[in-house]
């Protein structure tokens, strides 16, 4: 089973047909150093699947089985040349059909690491019809590495990912010059395509851009710098994600603390007589911190409802906290007992904006049915869910011109804006204010299906 860790942006699970090639990475997830979350992106073709098995092969992460495995598969595919005769596609495509057709479908996961951080990373797919799968993959990412194939340039698709990485805001961008072997490593096609590439992303307001020479083929520049680049002076693919900072480790300390409640805990059923009276009035708020710290002491106050109170307690994972931060899941005691349930938000005291019912937004738009003005939702907030009116489409976005132009709908992987009416309040804040709180889900209120992924640009 593939599935999203920590993540916002999305409603549902899928399931792979065949787990061969999935449960022996996905068992070992590691705790080594810090974790880092990075996805990969780009257009049909440009390599993303072969340079994440790359990447896992060269730094020890694939379990001799599982090799074993890849390297059958690829032989009785008659698979050959550069790479010793390996598949590296067969390490993340899990799918049967993606293995069958030679395409990625779903976001893969995988978890490895190296001596000096620990790694999720997401492999997306690059066809058009599943950029809904790019934008699920990007939300949490600590970066995006987006590929682009030496020979081609940057292509329309390219285009529409980098678009989606700077709505979303994505800390790092790696974009990764790939089959430089089959130009045989010829410095001025690698300094067209960067210059191309840093037009799109200067355009787009993307600040912090690393370009890379790479083969994911042959491994150069991936996990080990390449002497075939030696008018490549920077760090090799791995050695770059190594260093970035994560999002978590900096946004943790600036951004304020936010708590979605997820369930309020107290004992069930008959309390056994041996147990003490503090499990008899245990009482806890349990959730996946958003964003910020929060301390044993400090001041929260509860919306809806508005009440305040002091945290007396930090539970986690059967042991108790003095401070925790995002994106940990944890159970908070309060000192006073205030009317708490699922959807409710605490946050330091202060902190929230007031609370609204009309917003403006991004929307990422997923769905084979096209929305239109009028359109009734439902939008997921954190662990809130409420219904809304969708009245009006501003605009959307050109992704030849990169220029926001009228539309009266929009279509999937369209990316346009609207205006959304909410039939409760919340505290809405902006997505460049803060990544977690500021992104929502437009489900469909009949069939349950996410229509959309959006992040606020406004609140009125």
């Amino acid at each position: 089973m593939t599935h999203t860790p920590g993540h916002p942006l999305r409603n549902d699970q899928a399931e792979t047909d065949d787990t061969r090639f999935t449960m022996t990475t996905q068992l070992q997830a590691p705790a080594l150093g810090t974790l880092f979350r990075f996805a990969t992106a780009g257009s049909v073709d440009d390599g993303k699947s072969t340079l994440v098995g790359r990447l896992l092969h060269d730094s020890k992460a694939i379990l001799a089985d599982q090799l074993d495995a890849v390297t059958r598969t690829s032989t009785e595919r008659g698979f050959g040349g550069a790479a010793g005769g390996i598949d590296f596609a067969l390490l993340t495509d899990g799918l049967r059909a993606e293995r069958e057709q030679g395409i990625t479908i779903d976001v893969a996961y995988r978890y490895f690491a190296t001596g000096h951080r620990s790694f999720i990373l997401a492999d997306c797919p690059g066809h058009v019809q599943y950029t809904r799968n790019m934008v699920t993959g990007a939300t949490t990412a600590d970066a995006v590495i987006m590929l682009i194939d030496a020979r081609k340039g940057v292509l329309e698709q390219t285009r529409r990912h980098l678009s989606v990485v700077a709505l979303l805001r994505v800390p790092h961008v790696i974009v990764a010059v790939n089959k430089i072997d089959l130009l045989d490593y010829d410095e001025t096609v690698y300094r067209e395509v960067e210059r191309s590439v840093l037009d799109v992303t200067t355009e787009l307001g993307v600040a912090a851009v690393h370009v890379i020479p790479v083969s994911a083929l042959v491994g150069d520049n991936v996990v080990d710098r390449s002497g075939l680049t030696p008018w490549y002076a920077g760090p090799s693919l791995l050695e770059l994600l190594e260093t970035l900072p994560a999002a978590d480790e900096v946004e943790s300390e600036v951004e304020d603390f936010r708590l979605p409640v997820q369930l309020v805990i107290r004992p069930q059923g008959a309390v056994s007589p041996g147990l003490d009276d503090s499990f008899r009035d245990y009482r806890a708020y349990g959730g996946q911190i958003a964003s910020g710290t929060v301390r044993v002491g400090d001041a929260v106050t509860v919306v809806p409802g508005g009440g305040t109170s002091v945290v007396t307690g930090i539970d986690f994972a059967g042991t108790e906290l003095d401070v925790a931060v995002a994106p940990q899941s944890v159970a908070l005691r309060l000192r006073d007992d205030l009317d708490v349930a699922r959807g409710a938000v605490i946050a330091t005291v202060n902190t929230l904006p007031p609370l609204t019912r009309g917003l403006t937004a991004d929307l990422f738009w997923l769905d084979p049915r096209a929305l239109k003005p009028g359109a009734r939702v439902l939008v997921k907030f954190g662990t809130a869910l409420v219904q809304a009116l969708v009245p009006e489409i501003t605009g959307r976005l050109n992704l030849d011109t990169l220029a926001t132009e009228a539309a009266d709908e929009l279509e999937i992987n369209d990316i346009g804006q609207a205006v959304l009416r909410l039939a409760s309040d919340l505290p809405i804040e902006k997505f460049t204010v803060n990544r977690r709180s500021g992104a929502f889900l437009v489900i469909h209120p009949q069939d349950g299906a996410t229509l959309a992924a959006g992040i606020v640009t406004a609140a009125a």
